[in-house]
C-alpha cells in the first residue's frame, strides 16, 4: 500500500499501524531497532526528532519501504537510482 506523508505526525501514525500490523509490541519493536520501549512509544506520538537512519531502521523491522517522489508527477512504478 502507498502512503502519501506530509507531516511528522502522520509519519508517526503509520508508525504506530504498521508496528501493530507487523504484530510487534512497542518492547519487541525497541529490541529490533535497539532503543528503549518509551523511545518507539515516543516516535509514535510525535515522529519530528525522528533521524532518517532511525525511520529507516524501523522501516526494516516493519517490513516497509522508503520511497520519495517528485509531487509534481504522475505516480509511475517505482524505479530506483543511484546515479545523483
Amino acid at each position: 500500500m502507498l502512503h502519501l506523508i506530509a507531516t511528522p505526525d502522520q509519519i508517526a501514525q503509520l508508525l504506530a499501524a504498521s508496528r501493530r500490523q507487523a504484530g510487534l509490541t512497542q518492547a519487541e519493536a525497541a529490541a529490533r531497532v535497539g532503543v528503549s520501549q518509551s523511545r518507539i512509544s515516543a516516535w509514535e506520538t510525535d515522529a519530528a526528532a525522528l533521524t532518517v537512519a532511525q525511520l529507516l531502521s524501523l522501516c526494516g523491522a516493519y517490513g516497509l519501504q522508503l520511497q520519495l517522489r517528485d509531487k509534481n508527477q504522475p505516480a509511475s512504478a517505482p524505479t530506483l537510482s543511484t546515479e545523483w
